[in-house]
Parts: structure tokens; sequence; C-alpha cells
């Protein structure tokens, strides 16, 4: 006779974990590994072009349709949502999540205040998780384009 095991019931129900996840590294499988194992279904947000541009200043390197099939692809993902608008709000009426997960660079900050604020009237929580310090889609885009400067004034000369 097998035991019954209960399945595990994890403190949140629907997750989501925005992010532009442009050069696909690390600290991005972390979130959302961290993220998966506090709800039961989790949603990664993929950023647009547009707003990842809106936001950063820059287009990311790997355009949407393939972040969005990498992100889609990660065992921990349940499902991606293409993020088009800035307010993380309006993304919250279509998606209906009960935690937002972000990297702790957002922690104490305005914009991470603005966050917990606009979201708690919704019961929504804000959960940190710990942002991978020495791997960044930012230092691997800068060390890319170090390595292409030579060759760009190589092209040229």
């Amino acid at each position: 006779m097998s035991e019954f095991v209960a399945p595990v019931r994890r403190p949140y129900r629907i997750g989501y974990a925005p992010g532009a996840y442009d050069l696909f590294h690390i600290g991005h499988l972390n979130i959302l590994r961290h993220a998966r194992s506090q709800c039961d279904y989790l949603v990664a947000g993929v950023v647009s072009d547009e707003m990842a541009e809106f936001a950063k200043g820059r287009r990311p390197m790997i355009p949407l349709v393939e972040r969005l099939e990498i992100v889609r692809s990660v065992r921990y993902v349940d499902a991606a949502f293409v993020e088009t608008v800035p307010d993380k709000l309006e993304t919250w009426k279509q998606v209906r999540f009960d935690v937002i997960f972000k990297g702790d660079d957002w922690r104490g900050t305005p914009k991470g205040e603005r966050l917990e604020k606009d979201f708690a009237v919704h019961g929504v929580d804000v959960v940190y998780f710990p942002y991978t310090v020495h791997t960044s889609s930012t230092q691997l885009r800068r060390a890319l384009d170090a390595l292409s400067e030579p060759l760009a004034a190589e092209q040229r000369g």
C-alpha cells in the first residue's frame, strides 16, 4: 500500500517575474528558479524591445521573439507574457498575479518603493531576490561592445 503524499503548497498561487532577459545568463536563471519555488504557477514577463529601449535607453541585443522562446523554454516558467506597457499595474490587470519578483537592486529605491505601494492596494506582494552582481546583461553587453570596437575600426580603416 502506497502512502499519500500531499502536494507542496507554496506561499503564492501566481507569481510574476518581469525582465528583459537579454543575453540570458545565470542571474536570470536564478531569479526564475527562486521565483518558481515561491509560487504554484510562474509567469515570466518578457519586456518588448520598445519597452527595454524606453527603460534602459537601448534595444536588447537579442530580439523579443528569441528572448521569449528562451524564457518560455526554461523549466521553471509555466507561461511567458510579453510586457508592452511601463506600468506594472496595467500588466497585473491582464495577468492577475499575487506576487511580483524583482532583483534586490530595486529594494529601497524610489521605483521599488513605488512598486510596493502601488501593489499593496491590490494585495500583491513584492518579493526581492539577490541580484547576481558578478554577471549582468549590461556587463556582457559592454564586453561584447569592447570586442567589436577593434573589428569596427579595422573595417573602417
